[in-house]
Parts: structure tokens; sequence; C-alpha cells
């Protein structure tokens, strides 16, 4: 009966380590969340146009990583007193870090198209996904 019992604990024990998500994807998952939360809090209307990665090649990500993270900084929030959620959601995505091979990337932040900071989150999301 012991042994049952101690079998079944340790079959439970193992299914739950089996389950849990990678620390990577609990960032990625934590960065989309962050975006999700920022899109309503961002000023989209007279607000400065950024320059949105679409797309990138392999060798890229990381340049279109950084591209986001210096895009985040230009962000403005929809009304002018200091928003609590709009800062923190700033702070963790200026953060966020990518690290991967990086081949010489041919294509610069400028040489991406502008966009209004909601079309600038969704590529973003789509990027992280």
């Amino acid at each position: 009966m012991e042994r049952m019992i101690i079998f079944c604990m340790l079959f439970f024990c193992s299914s739950i380590v089996l389950a849990a998500a990678s620390p990577r994807e609990l960032k990625y998952k934590q960065i989309l969340k962050t975006i999700e939360q920022l899109k309503p809090k961002v000023k989209d209307k007279d607000a400065e146009l950024l320059h949105t990665p679409e797309n990138p090649v392999e060798g890229c990500l990381g340049t279109a990583v950084s591209c986001f993270k210096n895009g985040t900084l230009k962000l403005q929030p929809v009304n002018s007193q200091g928003n609590d959620i709009f800062n923190k959601a700033i702070r963790i995505l200026s953060k966020f870090s990518f690290r991967a091979p990086e081949k010489h990337c041919e294509s610069s932040c400028e040489s991406y198209k502008k966009k209004t900071p909601k079309e600038f989150l969704k590529s973003f999301a789509n990027l992280i996904k």
C-alpha cells in the first residue's frame, strides 16, 4: 500500500514538472500580455509614426527587436497624466532582450515603413508570437 502511494505521488510530481512552461516561453507570454495591456493606453491620434519592422528575415530578428525596443520609448500615453500601467509596460518592454545568431543585417530601423503606434504594437506582438 505504501509503495502504491509513493508511486502515485512520484507520478503526480513528475507530471507537474513536465507540464511546466519553460522560462523563455513564460517571458514571451509576459511580453505579449504587456503589449496587449499597452494597446488601449497608447496615444494613436496625432502621435509620432514609428519605424515598424514586419516580417524580418531570420538573420535580422535581433535588429527588429532593438527597433521595437527603441520605438516603445517614443510611445506616449493617451492622457497626459502619468499612468502607472503605461509606465510599467514601457519599462518591461524596454528590458526585453533577444539573443540569436546575428548575421550582418542589411536593414536598419530607418529602412522600415513608419506606422501608427497601434500598428507598431500589433507588429511587435506578431514578431513575439
